[in-house]
């Protein structure tokens, strides 16, 4: 039975359930079930968020769930709230500026790319734009989820708005994006759950921001605020497992290091993302059952007759999609997933059409793909077809003086045979044929340079083999680590102010807010990537040694030779063998237990290649589960990962954001569990970009992003041809 029919029932059962109880009490006992705080769970607060009045929103008296008291106008300002003391922020400054920060850090917070009109805050879940700030009132359950060693450390933000109808229950669950913390989804999970009067489970799915500093031992506390390792005592949210002893001899030897969470916890957390997310659900469900219960009936809201949407963008999207596959109580009702990650187990089996032409590249993971991309696209983005002469933001490697270093890294990959050709032009070529032919489309061609030159190739190929490997801070896998750095990238001391706010600037990455990616063999002594001098080569190639010894831990061979690893080689074959073991427990299974799941993605996403992902994941999913396949693909044009990049010269011309797509499609998923609407069909949206002038495109309108349809032409279908996806030019 859909739970929508099990609506109308649901006061007659409550009454019903609620009169036994009292009679099985009166008889001196109770089989009605209890109300339990789901295993492995602490709760930490419960905070009451009124939203009065728009202000500084420091204090919970002037916060709500969404924008954290600042409202639309706030969070469409280019600067982030203040601090009353910037060395000292509150634990309420920092929730506050989290939610600013993760909001603006997933959407395009201008008014010219949607901002207020598209969506916002003061657009109603009906689409309406209002005047309205767009403040929701609400409390705020937070609580921990840990396995009992006190390293685990996932933390949870349940929000219950005040429009929550305990008659027409629902719960959206929003995994955190990226290695965002807790509220990483606020921008989209959070805010379509808010609006619809559902209860949001946040989570940060075992990642988020938490920075030790190895110099002072001062680690983040749940709340954001720090404190020394000691200090924060059970309170504290991540540290590295180091004792006191090894953490000074490296100290030592590297001064300046910082330890960050997903990479250094040593629980290869990707492996938990769809359990984590599960575990939300779970405490959400619980929270609901404490504030709604009664005495005689303490569990009104279950599986059977509360609405669970996991919802959520790129890693969430994963957790989202991993959680169904692991969901075997049925918590969860549908799926939404935008741009997902999708750790492919094979490329065997199915196959990609494109056009009606057969895709060669395609169902890598996402260490095999970004180790591999890591070592190419400086190079590439010198070819014809992906070079750009604009300045502009699009246009880094040029905008930034970085021309000189990817000329050098296609020199140094032509010496060690890599790529082949006489000259820079027909290096870059090959090197964006290489890219190409790995899954990469023509379509991300020009996408290579600014994606490699803002630093997604060397922090992701930093950061996720450590994690794979569960390595320790200390173990400086290929001559790598973590630390803030100065303008010409030497490693220095991590500035107070920079730390004690980073709960709310930095997204738990290496990203240089405030950690960066150091390479600590380069020539000279230790720099930061962008300036690194690779040992072999003796030019400043971006590291180029330091890529390749990346690719080697997730290939297990040589990046150059060929040859397997081995003991006495770097990486060894030891590190490779734990980085590979940790690889094969994040892949997904392509079974969705028959859930209803729409996935969003844009055609240009650089980051996350189609034809590696969302494209692989569906036809894989078809194989697993046959034509009953719930599964529905909408692939965008003119779409890329970022819509955070998109006020951006250069990206504001070209592409169009996504958000409005994970919000169509959450609206469809709502109403196909609500009402039994129809699902929409697997389709292309052609959009069209804005244009004009870099750093000055018009402003965007509804007709740029057209919605996905019930019925899509012919030419816009995306189908099956045997066990290959099809998908039309």
């Amino acid at each position: 039975m859909m739970r929508a029919n099990l609506q109308k029932h649901r006061v007659a059962q409550w009454a019903l359930t609620a009169l036994a109880g009292a009679v099985l009490t009166a008889c001196g006992g109770s089989d009605a079930p209890t109300n339990d705080l789901p295993a492995g769970i602490t709760q930490v607060s419960s905070t009451a968020y009124p939203a009065t009045a728009v202000g500084k929103g420091d204090t919970a008296a002037t916060q709500d769930l969404l924008t954290g008291g600042i409202g639309k106008t706030g969070l469409g300002l280019a600067t982030a709230p203040a601090y009353a003391d910037p060395a000292n922020p509150t634990a309420a400054e920092l929730r506050r500026n989290a939610l600013y920060s993760n909001y603006r850090g997933i959407l395009d917070g201008t008014t010219a790319g949607g901002y207020g009109s598209l969506y916002g805050p003061n657009v109603t879940a009906t689409g309406t734009v209002t005047t309205s700030e767009g403040l929701i009132p609400g409390r705020e359950y937070v609580a921990v989820l840990d396995d009992g060693s006190g390293r685990k450390r996932t933390v949870m933000a349940v929000q219950v708005p005040d429009s929550f109808n305990p008659a027409n229950p629902c719960v959206v669950l929003g995994a955190s994006s990226g290695s965002r913390g807790v509220y990483g989804a606020i921008g989209t999970a959070g805010e379509w759950g808010l609006k619809k009067g559902c209860a949001v489970a946040l989570t940060d799915a075992g990642k988020g921001v938490g920075i030790h500093d190895l110099t002072d031992d001062t680690v983040h506390k749940v709340d954001g605020t720090r404190a020394t390792r000691a200090a924060a005592g059970s309170l504290s949210f991540f540290a590295a497992n180091i004792t006191d002893a090894a953490r000074a001899a490296y100290n030592a030897l590297f001064p300046n290091r910082l330890a960050i969470k997903h990479v250094h916890s040593q629980m290869n957390p990707e492996k938990d993302w769809g359990s984590d997310t599960l575990a939300a659900g779970r405490y959400a469900l619980y929270v609901l059952n404490e504030r709604y219960g009664t005495d005689a009936n303490r569990v009104p809201f279950t599986t059977d007759n509360t609405i669970v949407i996991a919802g959520s963008a790129s890693n969430g999207g994963a957790a989202s999609l991993r959680a169904a596959e692991q969901d075997t109580s049925g918590l969860i009702d549908g799926v939404v997933a935008s741009e997902p990650v999708t750790e492919m187990p094979t490329a065997s089996g199915y196959g990609i059409q494109f056009g009606g032409a057969a895709v060669a590249g395609y169902g890598k993971t996402l260490a095999d793909f970004t180790t591999f991309g890591n070592i190419y696209q400086p190079c590439a983005a010198l070819a014809a077809d992906a070079a750009l002469t604009e300045t502009s933001i699009f246009n880094y490697i040029g905008l930034v003086g970085m021309t000189a270093r990817a000329t050098a890294r296609c020199d140094s990959l032509a010496a060690k045979g890599l790529v082949t050709g006489a000259d820079t032009a027909a290096r870059a070529q090959d090197a964006l044929n290489k890219l190409r032919a790995f899954g990469w489309t023509p379509e991300t061609d020009q996408m290579h340079n600014a994606h490699y030159a803002l630093g997604n190739g060397p922090i992701l190929s930093a950061m996720y083999p450590v994690s794979y490997g569960r390595f320790a801070v200390d173990a400086n896998v290929c001559n790598t680590s973590f630390a803030s750095v100065n303008a010409t990238g030497v490693p220095v001391a991590a500035s107070p102010a920079a730390l004690a706010q980073s709960f709310a600037t930095a997204n738990g990455t290496s990203n240089g807010t405030p950690v960066s990616v150091v390479y600590n063999d380069s020539v000279g002594g230790a720099k930061s990537w962008q300036f690194a001098v690779s040992p072999s080569t003796g030019v400043a190639d971006f590291g180029l040694d330091n890529a390749l010894c990346q690719r080697a831990l997730v290939t297990g061979v040589d990046a150059v030779t060929g040859a397997a690893l081995t003991a006495s080689s770097t990486p060894t074959k030891a590190q490779s063998d734990a980085v590979r073991a940790g690889i094969a427990e994040v892949v997904l299974n392509g079974n969705l237990r028959g859930k209803p799941t729409i996935i969003v993605s844009g055609r240009s996403d650089a980051l996350v290649p189609v034809n590696n992902n969302s494209r692989a994941y569906t036809a894989y999913n078809r194989v697993v589960e046959g034509a009953s396949t719930k599964l529905r693909y909408i692939e965008v044009t003119n779409g890329q990962h970022f819509d955070t990049f998109l006020p951006f010269s250069g990206f504001d011309t070209r592409f169009v954001p996504l958000h409005p797509y994970f919000n169509q499609a959450m609206d469809a998923m709502y109403a196909h569990l609500k009402s039994g609407s129809a699902l929409p069909p697997s389709q292309v949206v052609r959009t069209t970009p804005r244009g004009g002038v870099p750093g000055a495109a018009p402003a965007i309108t509804a007709a740029n992003v057209p919605p996905f349809v019930a019925a899509p032409a012919a030419g816009d279908q995306i189908g099956f041809a045997g066990t290959s996806i099809s998908v039309p030019n």
